[in-house]
């Protein structure tokens, strides 16, 4: 331990997992620093108690390091990486320190356990999204502990969830809707490199091109400019053609058949048909620049 500099409690008293460059390397550091007999524990914990003697912190913290990798390990299956845990569960550990009564009789391994967990638990609740509802405290009992209740891998049945439901001491559908939660996966945005060309990441499918701010831009000059063509073009137009074609194309559902134009207008259908034919190809030519 004479290697490391002396720092106060508050101020990070052991090293933290990205700091040695891998958690490979941190739990050998953490491993080499020796177990404390319970004298030697009762003698440092006096000496902070009563001196506030922060040496004694130091040693009592660097050799419960330990304890922390292996509680923040029973935490993997959240999905939270192994390193961050271990950091949260070392703010446990001080906070354990801190508050530990020598004179209880009590080992600091077993009173540490609790605030370790506590900082824990606290962590994979601000951090794992699918499981925000965990806010009071039978909740978090249910959260943390239902994985543990359950009898067999699978969706629960009614009964064994209304059994775990009576056991925490909340309803069945609490205990439901936590393991359909539970059951859930966080799925990436973007996909990793290594995934097949043919597969697709969400981010792939929820971009609208459209909506990209420059083609907005360019798609509504685009409609402004036809928008404009198609009045010239029409303009172009004699009356009875201009008519015939705004009311057969532009009146939607409303627009009038051959027959009704040609007994408006007093000609036949078909004249009615060469005339909008001829008109068409008059406004194609005139807004053909615009294409």
């Amino acid at each position: 331990m004479s290697s490391l500099a002396l720092k106060p409690i508050a101020a990070n008293p052991f090293p933290a997992p990205s700091a040695l460059g891998s958690l490979e390397a941190y739990v050998q550091q953490v491993n080499r620093y020796p177990m404390l007999s319970a004298q030697q524990e009762l003698e440092l914990a006096r000496r902070l108690r009563e001196d506030n003697d922060l040496e004694a912190a130091r040693t009592l913290i660097l050799s419960h390091l330990r304890l922390v990798v292996a509680i923040a390990r029973g935490y993997l299956g959240y999905g939270l990486p192994h390193g961050d845990l271990i950091q949260e569960g070392n703010v446990g550990l001080m906070k354990a320190v801190r508050h530990f009564d020598p004179e209880r009789g009590v080992r600091l391994v077993s009173f540490a356990i609790h605030w370790i967990k506590a900082e824990i638990h606290e962590y994979i609740l601000r951090n794992w999204r699918l499981v925000k509802i965990a806010t009071t405290k039978a909740q978090r009992k249910l959260f943390f502990n239902l994985r543990s209740l359950k009898r067999a891998p699978g969706t629960l049945s009614s009964e064994e969830a209304g059994r775990i439901a009576e056991h925490l001491g909340v309803k069945r559908d609490e205990v439901l809707e936590m393991e359909m939660r539970l059951a859930g996966q966080d799925v990436a945005l973007e996909g990793s490199a290594d995934e097949d060309e043919d597969r697709f990441a969400p981010i792939a499918y929820l971009v609208d091109p459209a909506a990209e701010p420059s083609e907005r831009l360019a798609a509504d000059e685009i409609t402004r400019l036809r928008e404009q063509g198609l009045g010239r073009a029409l303009a172009a137009l004699d009356a009875r053609s201009r008519d015939i074609v705004t009311r057969r194309w532009l009146h939607g559902d409303a627009a009038p058949t051959l027959h009704e134009l040609a007994a408006e207008y007093g000609v036949s259908a078909e004249r009615i048909r060469q005339i909008e034919a001829k008109a068409m190809q008059k406004m194609r030519a005139a807004m053909s620049g615009l294409d």
